[in-house]
């Protein structure tokens, strides 16, 4: 592949007895498909890097080919012998989807104008086909002179275009129209995650820059939280996929109920969420999250398509003060620690960094 110099090392393809590729009765398009999970697989494990969705999704983008500019980034840090790490990768993905965001902004403003252009043309169109209409009907009224009729004659032609062209700008102004709405939904969805309904990692990040700045000047307390459902594998490989979908949507819901203007939750990726409380300090985001984990660990689930029982369902957390580190980053990783020991220290539970 072309992008196999992006990794540390590459797999042998495997060999049969007779010593010959492994490959014999295999479609080219199989052997395709192995190569790029191995490739992934390659990137990731050799440059030690979490399994997480965006780190999937980069990977699958550099090793695909899909995501040139990555791909050129990943390829020229590596010849320069500077390691491929979790914040650099971070910094590339946050500096594309800026990237985009740019160009969304920039087809918004130039639809913006296009519409503006448009419906100014429509009505000054609009405006000379009454004024030309009266003349039009004067004009014809003078039957006896021929040059009159035949100027008239013109003038209706012309009259006809003017009305057709009226008619083109104002079905432009609707297709604008449509696309700033496209435009606006795909901006929306792209901040969302469609199972939850939440805002995904990429809101989440925008929006604790955003309150760190505000309650900085604010002098008020900033809390954020990571939750991690427990055990969430087993759930997926005894009950499947769709009730592991279920179980996300449920501690969502319970999550998403003690969210306010001041207090803010998103899926930041698989079965884990963050949570930003602002005006809240770490010992009482701490009280709360844990009051929303004891309520929902009182549940018992039940699997919809066997109506086998589930049981209990837990999830644990970490809560961290965002001001006691040098940046959001920190405090994020500080409270992904924090969630860590809660998971060493049997589950179930919300430790505060």
């Amino acid at each position: 592949m072309v992008f196999k110099n992006l990794f540390s090392g590459a797999k042998s393809e495997q060999t049969d007895q007779d010593g010959k590729g492994s490959s014999r009765g295999v479609s080219a398009r199989d052997l395709a498909r192995r190569q790029l999970i191995d490739d992934i697989s390659d990137f990731l494990l050799g440059n030690d890097l979490e399994i997480s969705e965006p780190n999937l999704s980069a990977a699958f983008g550099i090793c695909s080919g899909d995501d040139v500019v990555l791909a050129r980034s990943v390829t020229e840090r590596r010849s320069s012998g500077l390691p491929i790490t979790q914040a650099w990768l971070d910094e590339q993905c946050r500096h594309g989807e800026d990237a985009v965001s740019r160009i969304a902004d920039k087809l918004e403003r130039s639809l913006e104008s296009f519409a503006t252009t448009s419906r100014n043309a429509r009505d000054t169109a609009a405006q000379y086909n009454s004024e030309m209409q009266v003349h039009v009907d004067k004009v014809s009224e003078a039957e006896e002179f021929e040059e009159i009729r035949n100027l008239a004659e013109l003038a209706r032609a012309m009259l006809d275009r003017t009305k057709h062209l009226e008619h083109e700008m104002h079905r432009s102004e609707r297709e604008a129209a449509k696309l700033r709405s496209n435009l606006a939904k795909a901006r929306r969805d792209a901040d969302h995650d469609h199972l939850t309904g939440l805002p995904n990692r990429r809101a989440f990040e925008g929006l604790i820059e955003q309150h760190y700045r505000q309650a900085q000047q604010k002098l008020e307390a900033l809390s954020v939280a990571f939750c991690d459902i427990d055990n969430f594998k087993n759930i997926n490989d005894t009950h499947g996929h769709d009730t592991g979908d279920r179980v996300i949507q449920a501690i969502a819901s319970s999550l998403a109920q003690i969210s306010d203007d001041n207090c803010h939750v998103a899926r930041h990726g698989g079965e884990e969420f963050v949570m930003l409380f602002r005006g809240t300090g770490k010992d009482e985001a701490k009280q709360r999250l844990d009051a929303v984990r004891e309520a929902f660990a009182g549940r018992n689930f039940i699997n919809r398509r066997t109506d086998e029982p589930i049981g209990q369902i837990t999830f644990s957390g970490g809560v961290a003060d965002v001001f006691a580190y040098a940046s959001t980053g920190e405090a994020l990783k500080a409270a992904d620690i924090a969630l860590y020991a809660a998971k060493e220290q049997g589950r179930n539970r919300i430790v505060a960094a």
